[in-house]
């Protein structure tokens, strides 16, 4: 069983000139012998979950920009220690999914001042360490929230104090859609707007920072702690 959503129309993009595109926006910063690899998540099982809305319209600019892209359904994941050594098929498929990435989008309803338990509870199945393997050490993260009041960044805030704490490399930019019940269609694509924009503005981002950083990120997040633990010395030089 696979718990990746499928994107329907993923190569239809209503709110986007094309005109104003980068294509390739990170031509040149890094090698690209393979499309980047992007997890996304989403912080809500709503039927009309906008924090997926907006994941689903940030994979299909993603496809756009020449990158691969999972979308993982959390509906049913397990509480944190409520299964033996977390053995569960949805947590050994979200971590799985974790280590094929190379940079992640995780977007949250902020929801009484902060992430969503739905999102924290993705965030807290994935290990630092995981049998010598780091599914997050080391990947870029785009950090996004939706909001049904008028504009906020508790969440964004909290996201990227997350991100920090699982050693990933958070992009600057980022994305924060107030009222968000306003700006999506009855088909659940996004109108054009400043906020749509914004989230274009974040993608080309990302993936300019996944290929910049990609070639480097064992040394990004190689530490003395680490190596002495593991009985690495360094060679001399």
């Amino acid at each position: 069983m696979s718990r990746l959503r499928v994107l329907h129309d993923p190569d239809y993009l209503p709110a986007l000139d094309p005109a104003y595109l980068a294509h390739r926006p990170g031509a040149g910063l890094g090698p690209e012998e393979h499309p980047p690899r992007i997890l996304l998540l989403y912080g809500s099982l709503r039927a009309r979950s906008y924090s997926r809305l907006c994941v689903e319209e940030a994979a299909r600019l993603l496809r756009r920009m020449g990158c691969e892209t999972r979308i993982f359904d959390p509906s049913d994941l397990p509480l944190t220690d409520q299964c033996p050594e977390d053995d569960h098929p949805a947590v050994r498929e979200l971590r799985g999914h974790a280590l094929w990435s190379e940079g992640m989008v995780w977007c949250s309803p902020e929801r009484h001042g902060q992430v969503t338990g739905v999102m924290k509870l993705q965030i807290d199945h994935l290990p630092l360490n995981m049998g010598g393997l780091r599914p997050t050490q080391g990947r870029t993260l785009a950090v996004m929230q939706v909001s049904a009041g008028s504009q906020s960044f508790n969440t964004v805030n909290t996201l990227r104090l997350l991100g920090r704490w699982m050693r990933m490399i958070t992009i600057p930019n980022q994305s924060s859609v107030a009222k968000a019940y306003e700006e999506f269609d009855e088909a659940g694509r996004m109108r054009p707007s400043p906020y749509y924009d914004r989230i274009v503005d974040v993608m080309e981002e990302l993936v300019r920072f996944t290929l910049l950083t990609r070639p480097h990120a064992a040394a990004l997040v190689d530490r003395y702690s680490e190596r002495r633990a593991r009985g690495a010395p360094v060679s001399p030089e």
